[in-house]
């Protein structure tokens, strides 16, 4: 009986663009991954911020033994769209009926948490004729791109990252409940536990203001960080297809679903990792 290191050959990277994103080639993820290729995919995604892979074939119980590869599955704390039988797994859907979509904002997903999610693994199973793709930056990318003396000012500061103000009344068919959503405390500029790089922890979702300075002091200062990721010389954008999947770290990436495709369909299935509390080390 061949060894799961004969079935999965080591994985081939081609860069997306020079700061962010990678494709990787050479890979069934519906079969069982042995720790050397596991271990590979991570670094990988440390270092590219998100990898894709085209032509897969998941079923939900597929897609979840995939995530928990890479750490035990979180449970969002407020989408109400999940996988029948499988609460693990949420549906991304949009068609003629829908009046928002999820992730129409740069965002780190569920970045109001205590410990917010590790990454994300989407995978799409129907795309529009055309549009629909997703944008991502590389966090490490905006970062370093910032003058020595504005990371030096951010070195240490902490922003305050709501969910109550982001998910309270959000989705449809959501009511407003006493349910409390998170609200956390996080650097500013956060390290990621693997590659040791500084990357951007701020968003326009969930980032509502910079403990340390005053509210005129902190709107100025995330409006600036937030159109500062926005650059396009740091992104990528990823064109889906049916089979497509997108697994992006959200310590050091964050992303955009371009809705440009309405009235037409588009549908896909997402698990999230489990992460740890974000730190800043100098």
């Amino acid at each position: 009986m061949p060894s799961l290191a004969a079935k999965h050959p080591p994985i081939e990277l081609i860069k997306t663009t020079p700061h962010c994103g990678a494709e990787v080639r050479g890979i069934d993820l519906a079969r069982p991954l042995p720790g050397a290729t596991v271990k590979a995919l991570e670094r990988a995604l440390s270092e590219h911020c998100v990898l894709f892979f085209r032509d897969q074939s998941l079923t939900p119980e597929a897609q979840k033994a995939l995530g928990r590869r890479f750490g035990e599955l979180h449970l969002h704390p407020a989408y109400p769209d999940i996988l029948q039988g499988h609460p693990e797994i949420m549906v991304i859907r949009a068609d003629e009926n829908s009046k928002r979509i999820a992730g129409e904002d740069w965002h780190s997903d569920v970045s109001c948490d205590p410990e917010p999610p590790l990454g994300s693994i989407l995978y799409m199973q129907e795309v529009p004729p055309a549009g629909g793709d997703t944008l991502f930056a590389s966090m490490y990318a905006a970062y370093d791109a910032l003058s020595a003396p504005m990371r030096n000012f951010l070195a240490g500061l902490t922003a305050l990252h709501d969910g109550e103000a982001t998910y309270r009344g959000r989705y449809e068919g959501m009511k407003a409940s006493d349910k409390p959503y998170p609200s956390s405390e996080h650097p500013v500029v956060r390290t990621h536990p693997l590659s040791g790089r500084q990357a951007l922890f701020v968003n326009r979702i969930f980032t509502k203001r910079i403990v340390q300075l005053a509210a005129h002091e902190s709107d100025a200062l995330l409006e600036m960080l937030f159109r500062h990721i926005e650059t396009p010389e740091i992104q990528c954008r990823f064109r889906w297809a049916p089979g497509s999947v997108a697994f992006w770290d959200n310590r050091c990436a964050q992303h955009h679903a371009v809705w440009d495709y309405y009235p037409q369909r588009r549908r896909g299935l997402r698990v999230t990792i489990q992460g740890d509390r974000p730190f800043y080390r100098a």
